[in-house]
C-alpha cells in the first residue's frame, strides 16, 4: 500500500458537518486492491491478535463485533485501515469514533477519513495504520513491540499538544457556552470568541489581568509589604541578596524554624521549609538563588499548620483546597520506595499537567526529609504511619488536593476577597497557612503565605477527595456576563461562479451600517477599507486572520471549493450561508469528479447555518435547491424569475424570498414585497443589462436584508457598488478606449463564459475574445469553452495561462480550438500563447465600436495593459437593447416592513 497524501480537516467539512477534525488519506491499495480481506491467509487472526479490542467497533452490522465480521467475510484494505487508525488513538487515550471509507474514480485508490484528536497523533495514527495492516498481510503479525511503541508514541504526541490542565479546563466551560475559540501562535495564548468581541487568555492569566498586579504577586516581598501595611497576617521575613547577610535575616525573624524561598519562584520551587540548622539554612539558600531569575531570596518565619490555596475570581471568592504535600502510607510491610512506586500506578496520576495527579519524583529535598528523620529509601514504615516527600504541597510535584470550599470562615472569606482587590489581580491565588480554615486566621495564627498570579485549576477542578468546583464559569462569566455576545455575525458566500463579485457587493452594503467589515475575497484579505493581505484568500487560514482580528465587527467570507475540501470550514457556524450555483467546474480534482459531488461539497456551508440563521439559496439552480432538505437553518430564495415555482411555494408558506421582479430587486414574504431598487439604478448591473449581475445583486440584498440590515442602508450600498477595478477587480470591468471598449472578466468555466454571453451579444460592434481556461480542468471541459466562445464572439484570440498546471504548453490552447472548430459557424480565430502578447495584439487591432473581451489569468496584469492606454474615464455602454433584462408582468403589492 502506498499513502498519496494525508489531510488536516479543522472545520465542517465534506466528510462530516458536526465532526470537525478529520483526517482524510489518500490510500493507494496497490496489489491488496483487487483482495478482500477474506481472501488474504491468516489476515483475520493476525489483525484479532493484534488488536483484540477492535470487537467493540460496531461499524454496519450495527452490533458488537460488527467490524470484525465484516473482516472475516471480506471487505477492503481501506475500511480495515480507518478502523485501525481509530483504535490506536483510542488505545493512546484519545476518544474518537468516526470514519469513513470510499473508492475514487482512481481503481484501487481509496479517501479513508477518521476522527482525530490532535492533529500530530491522527496523522501518525494513519502511517501506523498502514504498516500495521501490511504487516499482517505480510507476515501474518504485527510486533507487540511496535504496537506498545505506536501507543506510546501517541500518547507523548497527545501530552505534547495539551494544553495544560487550566486551560483545557476554560476551553471546556467556553466550549459549554458556544464561545468559540482558537490557538494563538505566540506564547501560548488562546482567543475566546470573534472579531471585536474576543478576550484572550494565556493559562489563567486573562486580557484582563492587570500587569502591576501580575507583577505584584511575582514580586513576594512586595506583596508581603502591601499585606502587611493593610493589616493582613503575613510571616515576618526578609529579603537578602547574599550568603553573608543569612545570620543576620535568620535573628531579625526571631530565630529557626524558618523558611526560604526565591523571591520571584513559582510552582514550589526552590523553597525549603521548616529548617532548624545553619546547614540546612545554607543548602536551602543555594536552592533558592538557583531558582531566583533575580538571585534574591526571602528568608520568612516557619508558621505550622495545613496548607490552602484559595481562589478568588472576579473579586469574589470561589474555592478553597487544602493541599498535602506528596508522601507515602506505611502498611508494616514495604519499604518506602515501594510505597511511592504503588502510589505512582494509580491510573489517576501521570507526568506533568497530563494527568487529574502528578507521579511523585523523587530528588534532592525528597532524600533531605527522609535524611532528617533517619530513613531511607528503603526503610520500612509503620501501619498506618504518614512519612512526607515535599516541604510544598503543589499538586506539581505528586501531592493531593481536599475541597474545603464549605468550610472556610466568613471573615477568611471577606479577607481573601480583599486581598485580591489589594493586589489587583482578577484570578488570584492566595496561599493560606492555618490549622484550621473554618477558624479566622488571627484566632489560630493563621498566615498569608502568598499571593499567586496565574494561578492552577486543576486542585479544584479535581481534588482527591471532596467536591469538584466549576472554577471556569465564573471565569467565563466575568469575561462574557450573561447576555454579552462572543461571536461577530459572519456571513459566507460559495457557488461556482459569482462568489467574489457577490462578496465584495455585501462587504459594501455593510459597510453602509458604519460597522468594520473583515472580508476575503479571490484577490484579498480586506478590513475596512484596506488590504490586509494580497492573493486569492478563499480558504479557512484567510478567514481565520479576519474572525481573530480584534477590529472586525462582521465577517464577509468568500468560501471556495479548495479551501473546503482541504481544511474544512474556519468557523463552526456561520449566520448566513449564501449558495450563488454549482456547475461544472473543478471536476476531476481533489476526487470531485461528479456535479452531484460538487453540490453536496459546496453544500457545507449552507449545512453549517446557524438554527437561527438563514440559508440563502439560488431557486432556479437544482442542485442547490436539494441542499434545503439538509440545512437546519432557515431558508431564503433568490430568483431572477418571479413565477418561479420553487420561489412561489416558499412564499406562500410564509418564506423570505428575493425576486427581479417589473425591474425591480425586490425583497417578498407572504404577501409583501419590499422594492429595493430598479435594476437600471443599480450600477453592477451594467444599466439592468447583465442578468448574473441582477442575480447576484439579488443574492447580496437577501443575506444583508436577513441578517437585520435596513433596507435604506441596502439600497445605499447597490446604487454606490459598481462592476470598477477599485470594487471588484477582474469582474466585469468595462473600459471606455476611445474608439472602442475593453472588458476585463474572470470568466473561466462554461457557466461564467454563458453568463458573460448574455451581456456581450447586445454589444452593437465587432466582439473580439481573448480567451483561455486554467490547465488543471479536463480535455472536454476546455472544449467546451472553445463551442462557447464561437457562439459569443466573432473573433478569437486562444492564449494560455503561465501556469499550465501540469499540462505541455500549447495543450489546453490544442483543445479549445477544438471546441471552436466544433461549433457551429466556427468563428474567425488564431493561437498566441503568451497572455501578454495576446491582450497587446487585440487591443492593437480592435476596429472601432469593437468590445475587447479579455478573460486573463492576472486580472492585473490585464488591467495594467489597459490602464497603459489611458482609457476615458467614463465607460459608457453603447447596447444593441437598451431596455433592461425583463421579468415576468406577475404583480406584487408592495409594501414596507
Amino acid at each position: 500500500m502506498k499513502i498519496l497524501k494525508i489531510q488536516t480537516l479543522r472545520g465542517p467539512n465534506y466528510w462530516s458537518i458536526r465532526r470537525h477534525k478529520v483526517i482524510v488519506m489518500r490510500l493507494d491499495l496497490e496489489d491488496l486492491a483487487p483482495k478482500p480481506t477474506s481472501l488474504i491467509p491468516g489476515f483475520y487472526q493476525g489483525l484479532v491478535e493484534a488488536l483484540p479490542s477492535l470487537v467493540d467497533h460496531y461499524c454496519s452490522p450495527g452490533c458488537r463485533g460488527g467490524f470484525l465480521s465484516r473482516v472475516q467475510e471480506g471487505t477492503y484494505m481501506g475500511h480495515v485501515v480507518e478502523h485501525v487508525a481509530l483504535e490506536l488513538q483510542e488505545l493512546a487515550g484519545m476518544i474518537v469514533g468516526f470514519g469513513r471509507t470510499r473508492e475514487t474514480s482512481t481503481p484501487g485508490t481509496y479517501q479513508v477519513a477518521f476522527e482525530y484528536v490532535d492533529e500530530q497523533a491522527g496523522r501518525y495514527a494513519a502511517r501506523a495504520a498502514v504498516r500495521l495492516c501490511r504487516s499482517i498481510v505480510d507476515t501474518g503479525r504485527y510486533p507487540v513491540s511496535e504496537l506498545e511503541q505506536d501507543i506510546q508514541d501517541l500518547k507523548d504526541l497527545a501530552a505534547k499538544a495539551s494544553l495544560g490542565p487550566s486551560t483545557e479546563t476554560l476551553i471546556k466551560e467556553a466550549e459549554a457556552r458556544d464561545i468559540p475559540w482558537f490557538h494563538s501562535s505566540a506564547r501560548s495564548m488562546i482567543q475566546l470568541g470573534t472579531g471585536i468581541y474576543q478576550k484572550r487568555v494565556q493559562a489563567t492569566l486573562t486580557d484582563r489581568s492587570s500587569i502591576l498586579g501580575v507583577e505584584l504577586a511575582c514580586d513576594k516581598e512586595g506583596t508581603k509589604k502591601t499585606l502587611r501595611d493593610a493589616g493582613v497576617p503575613v510571616p515576618r521575613g526578609t529579603l537578602i541578596h547574599y550568603l553573608d547577610e543569612l545570620q543576620e535575616a535568620i535573628d531579625e525573624v526571631g530565630g529557626y524554624p524558618i523558611v526560604i524561598k526565591p523571591l520571584d519562584g513559582n510552582h514550589g520551587r526552590g523553597i525549603t521549609i521548616d529548617i532548624h540548622t545553619w546547614e540546612e539554612a545554607e543548602e536551602a539558600y543555594d536552592a533558592a538563588t538557583t531558582a531566583s531569575k533575580t538571585r534574591s531570596v526571602i528568608v520568612e518565619r516557619y508558621y505550622k499548620g495545613r496548607d490552602h490555596r484559595v481562589l478568588v475570581v472576579n473579586g469574589k471568592l470561589i474555592a478553597v483546597a487544602e493541599r498535602v504535600p506528596a508522601h507515602a502510607i506505611g502498611n508494616g510491610k514495604s519499604t518506602i520506595q515501594e510505597l511511592i512506586e504503588e502510589t505512582n500506578r494509580d491510573p489517576n496520576r501521570g507526568d506533568g499537567h497530563d494527568n487529574v495527579l502528578t507521579r511523585i519524583q523523587v530528588d534532592r529535598m525528597s532524600m533531605q526529609i527522609l535524611e532528617r528523620k533517619g530513613y531511607d529509601l528503603n526503610t520500612v514504615l509503620q501501619d498506618g504511619e504518614i512519612c512526607y516527600l515535599r516541604y510544598t504541597a503543589n499538586l506539581s510535584t505528586g501531592g493531593i488536593a481536599i475541597d474545603r470550599t464549605d468550610e472556610i470562615h466568613p471573615e477568611n472569606l471577606w479577607m481573601a476577597e480583599r486581598i485580591a482587590k489589594l493586589i489587583g489581580l482578577d484570578i488570584c491565588g492566595i496561599d493560606v497557612v492555618t490549622e484550621d480554615i473554618s477558624q479566622p486566621l488571627r484566632d489560630n495564627d493563621g498566615v498569608i503565605v502568598e499571593v499567586n498570579a496565574a494561578p492552577g485549576f486543576r486542585m479544584h477542578v479535581c481534588p482527591s477527595q471532596g467536591l469538584p468546583r466549576n472554577v471556569a464559569a465564573p471565569v467565563m462569566e466575568m469575561l462574557f456576563p450573561t447576555g454579552t455576545p462572543s461571536r461577530i455575525p459572519i456571513l459566507a458566500v460559495t457557488g461556482t461562479n459569482g462568489k467574489t463579485t457577490t462578496t465584495r457587493l455585501l462587504a459594501h452594503i455593510y459597510k453602509q451600517t458604519g460597522k468594520t467589515i473583515g472580508y476575503t475575497t479571490t484577490d484579498g484579505t480586506y478590513i475596512g477599507d484596506f488590504i490586509v493581505e494580497k492573493g486569492d484568500n478563499t480558504g479557512p487560514q484567510s478567514a481565520e486572520l479576519i474572525l481573530k482580528d480584534p477590529t472586525v465587527e462582521v465577517a464577509v467570507l468568500e468560501t471556495a471549493r479548495g479551501g473546503i475540501l482541504r481544511s474544512g470550514l474556519a468557523f463552526d457556524r456561520c449566520d448566513v450561508g449564501v449558495v450563488l450555483n454549482v456547475s461544472a467546474d473543478h471536476l476531476g480534482i481533489g476526487d470531485i469528479d461528479t456535479i452531484e459531488q460538487m453540490a453536496t461539497l459546496k453544500s457545507v456551508l449552507a449545512e453549517s447555518v446557524d438554527a437561527k440563521g438563514y440559508a440563502i439559496l439560488n431557486a432556479e439552480d437544482p442542485l442547490v435547491v436539494k441542499m434545503a432538505k439538509r440545512v437546519k437553518s432557515q431558508i431564503a430564495y433568490f430568483s431572477m424569475d418571479p413565477e418561479n415555482e420553487i420561489l412561489q411555494n416558499h412564499v406562500r408558506s410564509g418564506g423570505l424570498a428575493a425576486v427581479y421582479e417589473n425591474g425591480y430587486l425586490s425583497i417578498i414574504k407572504g404577501d409583501w414585497t419590499l422594492r429595493i431598487e430598479q435594476a437600471v439604478n443599480v450600477p453592477l448591473t451594467m444599466a439592468g443589462l447583465a442578468p448574473f449581475m441582477i442575480a447576484n445583486a439579488l443574492a447580496a440584498a437577501l443575506a444583508a436584508y436577513s441578517n437585520g440590515v435596513p433596507i435604506e442602508q441596502i439600497r445605499t450600498g447597490l446604487a454606490t457598488f459598481e462592476a470598477s477595478v477599485a470594487q471588484t477587480p477582474g469582474r466585469m470591468n468595462l473600459f471606455n478606449m476611445g474608439t472602442y471598449h475593453a472588458l476585463v472578466d474572470y470568466a473561466h468555466n462554461a457557466a461564467s463564459y454563458e453568463a458573460l454571453g448574455g451581456f456581450v451579444r447586445n454589444w452593437p460592434g465587432e466582439t473580439i475574445g481573448v480567451i483561455g481556461g486554467p490547465g488543471d480542468r479536463r480535455d472536454e471541459d476546455l472544449t467546451n469553452l472553445g463551442k462557447l466562445s464561437a457562439e459569443i464572439f466573432n473573433q478569437i484570440i486562444v492564449k494560455e495561462d503561465n501556469d499550465t498546471r501540469g499540462r505541455p504548453r500549447g495543450n489546453a490552447a490544442h483543445f479549445i480550438c477544438a471546441g471552436i472548430a466544433q461549433a457551429n459557424g466556427p468563428a474567425a480565430y488564431q493561437t498566441i500563447l503568451n497572455e501578454t502578447e495576446a491582450i497587446e495584439t487585440a487591443l492593437n487591432e480592435a476596429p472601432s465600436g469593437s468590445l475587447v473581451v479579455i478573460l486573463p489569468e492576472s486580472v492585473t496584469r490585464a488591467i495594467n495593459l489597459i490602464e497603459k492606454r489611458k482609457p476615458l474615464e467614463e465607460p459608457r455602454i453603447p447596447l444593441k437593447n437598451s431596455q433592461p433584462v425583463e421579468s415576468s408582468s406577475v404583480e406584487y403589492s408592495e409594501s414596507s416592513t
